[in-house]
């Protein structure tokens, strides 16, 4: 697999230069042959993961395999809709952090043994749990490059030619991407519920605690978005804190457990 690893990087970087090197020129990247390079990287990428995770024993959902699985759902979703989305600068950054989640899959090897088989409902929670976390996590990449766009309107920055996105597009796109990933963490956080045992018992309380808390957040800023309107700065907010309190829900005990504490 190290063979396909090496290639799923390359694949991540030559997609990165492609749309990098002309993100600023008045006519973009070349979009058709950025997708095929990322198609091919995406799928090299997936069959390194499944190799990871899918073991005789198990399957392995360590921090770095989970970690690499979300990346890769994102780099997925980008790659699909790299033909025909408008605004593509967050697909570089998606790139780039797809390349360090295939690296780390060599450095950083924990397992963390779980076995689906007998209770596929779990999986079923746990796949949407993920592609969740993964449309969020790319709203808040949206976030981050609305602040930036906004920024620049203040400071009279961007000129009337500039390439950069239009603030209304990326703002659309955004609670576009905040709206799918606030029904996914609603699907996730109901079949939680119904089908784990000790939902908000002992090792699971506080990732559900602090999910819910997410899953109320987001809800108020589509809310307020839909009554009053929500100005760029307080969705910015919204994004990121939404995003933070998520990945300290999935990541927080795991990374004390497996990297601090090993």
């Amino acid at each position: 697999m190290e063979f396909l690893s090496i290639a799923a990087i390359l694949g991540y970087v030559i997609v990165f230069a492609l749309l990098a090197s002309r993100m600023l020129h008045p006519d973009g990247p070349d979009r058709t042959k950025a997708t095929i390079a990322g198609a091919v990287a995406v799928a090299l990428h997936g069959i390194v993961l499944a190799d990871a995770i899918f073991l005789q024993q198990g399957q392995n959902f360590s921090l770095t395999n989970t970690s690499s699985l979300m990346v890769w759902v994102i780099a997925l979703a980008i790659t699909t809709v790299l033909p025909r989305i408008k605004v593509i600068v967050v697909a570089p950054a998606v790139y780039c952090l797809a390349v360090l989640s295939v690296v780390a899959l060599w450095w950083l090897p924990p397992e963390h043994i779980t076995n689906f088989e007998a209770k596929p409902a779990v999986w079923s929670h746990v796949i949407i749990s993920l592609m969740a976390y993964a449309t969020l996590m790319l709203a808040a990449l949206y976030a981050l490059q609305l602040n930036g766009i906004n920024k620049r309107l203040k400071d009279r920055q961007l000129m009337l030619n500039s390439p950069m996105p239009p603030l209304l597009t990326v703002e659309k796109q955004l609670y576009h991407f905040i709206w799918v990933g606030f029904m996914l963490l609603t699907v996730g956080l109901l079949t939680g519920w119904i089908f784990l045992d000790n939902f908000l018992g002992d090792g699971q309380g506080h990732k559900a605690t602090i999910s819910m808390i997410a899953w109320a957040m987001y809800a108020g800023m589509l809310l307020q978005h839909h009554t009053r309107g929500v100005r760029v700065r307080t969705a910015v907010a919204y994004s990121l804190s939404g995003a933070a309190l998520l990945t300290l829900a999935y990541f927080g005990s795991r990374i004390v457990k497996e990297l601090i504490l090993t």
